[in-house]
């Protein structure tokens, strides 16, 4: 039996007086000072111990909580461990932790891929067009939602994404790597949420690849055309777009200068843009490949983005009315329609760009194809060359710049100087 009683215990914490009252066998009464004016006395457990010739105290408890009995029932399983040559405050944070982990797990059970999906979806199709986000949801529903909608996330393998895509991988093999696209980037989410661990099965690069047919993919990507403006057409359009004051105008001529994608014009941010050093960083969030990309601007992108009105109440360069915040996903399609261009699409214009680039230019097709955030290395060839070909790219999309604004006629560049 230890000195304290219940009652010398009560008696002690009205008292209110500061200081530590032993019990015996390492266990103490602590009365603490109000941490703040007007507050209650502090009163709790504390037990003193010495491993490995150091002094450590672990706290047992408030005396509200832990009644005397309980506290010395806590202390005398602390004396135990140590008697096993064992810490007891490490003993009880690793306890914590399997808790805590026990938790995660009983929530990653609950947490199903249909519902972290349906999550992602709502958390992101904000900045989709209407069409893209039910479309986007659409095959999910269609395709993966039977096989693995009511699995924890942590549980899907590798072979449940096979019997998703090996049925439709030869007959729809675009929309089979969408869903597969869709899969990891939900995979991903999980991840990032503590909910699974370990590699993505739904990654393509160095492991479905090794799965699915390569060749299959190649033809679906060939199959997929835009309607695009011949380049030796790109100067006279630029010309006619200069004469536009409109936002839809600026924007359908970064979207040329720059190579980049719709949505990346659509939703740019002035914070991405450094002017001074002529770049312009988009975040990974912002990329398809889920990497952050660095798009080198030339001199007349530069001056285009000084002439083009900042709006105070908006951060991004093109803003609009809707949901989004940005200008309606059409706008530089009703635009060009107007000028009379119903057979071209805005993608087209990377395909101008690329045609421009083989057929005009001696770059190389590494550079050309990464000017257009396609990274064609594999895996061993990217773990080893992580260069982003940067100054190349300047160089190159200097030249196509002055190409489109008709400021040299005619432009080739390669390793050995240029020749106009």
């Amino acid at each position: 039996m230890g000195s304290l009683t219940t009652r010398s215990v009560e008696k002690l914490i009205r008292a209110a007086v500061p200081g530590n009252t032993s019990d015996g066998a390492g266990l103490y009464l602590q009365i603490s000072k109000p941490r703040k004016v007007g507050g209650g006395v502090v009163a709790s457990w504390l037990f003193r111990y010495q491993l490995e010739r150091r002094r450590r105290e672990m706290g047992l408890g408030a005396c509200a909580d832990v009644t005397l009995a309980e506290a010395r029932s806590k202390a005398g399983d602390a004396r135990k461990l140590l008697t096993a040559g064992k810490d007891p405050l490490a003993a009880r944070d690793a306890d914590r932790e399997a808790q805590r982990e026990a938790e995660r797990l009983s929530e990653s059970r609950r947490i199903t891929f249909k519902t972290l999906a349906l999550d992602y979806h709502k958390s992101h199709s904000t900045s989709w067009s209407a069409r893209w986000a039910a479309g986007w949801l659409r095959k999910l529903e269609l395709y993966a939602f039977p096989r693995i909608g009511k699995l924890p996330t942590f549980e899907v393998e590798t072979a449940h994404i096979l019997k998703i895509l090996q049925p439709i991988w030869a007959e729809k093999t675009r929309t089979a790597d969408e869903v597969r696209g869709q899969i990891e980037q939900v995979l991903d989410a999980a991840k990032a949420r503590g909910l699974r661990t370990g590699e993505n099965p739904a990654r393509w690069r160095g492991h479905l690849e090794n799965l699915l047919s390569k060749a299959e993919k190649k033809k679906a990507r060939k199959r997929q055309h835009f309607a695009a403006m011949k380049w030796q057409d790109i100067p006279e359009l630029m010309s006619r777009l200069a004469e536009i004051e409109t936002r839809d105008a600026f924007a359908a001529r970064l979207l040329i200068l720059t190579g980049a994608r719709a949505h990346m014009v659509r939703f740019a941010a002035w914070d991405e843009f450094d002017l001074q050093a002529c770049v312009w960083r988009l975040p990974a969030e912002r990329m398809k490949m889920r990497q952050a990309f660095d798009v080198p601007l030339a001199p007349e992108v530069v001056t285009l983005l000084n002439a083009l009105p900042r709006d105070e109440d908006s951060p991004y360069l093109f803003p609009g009315q809707g949901k989004s915040g940005v200008m309606h996903a059409n706008a530089v399609r009703s635009l060009l329609h107007g000028m009379g261009h119903d057979d071209i699409t805005r993608h087209g214009f990377r395909s101008s760009f690329r045609d421009w680039a083989a057929e005009r230019t001696t770059y190389p097709r590494e550079v050309c194809e990464l000017a257009l955030a396609h990274d064609e290395r594999d895996q061993t060839e990217g773990a080893y060359s992580r260069t982003d070909f940067i100054e190349k790219r300047r160089a190159l999309m200097a030249d196509w710049a002055q190409y489109a604004t008709g400021r040299l006629a005619e432009v080739v560049q390669g390793a050995f100087g240029r020749r106009a």
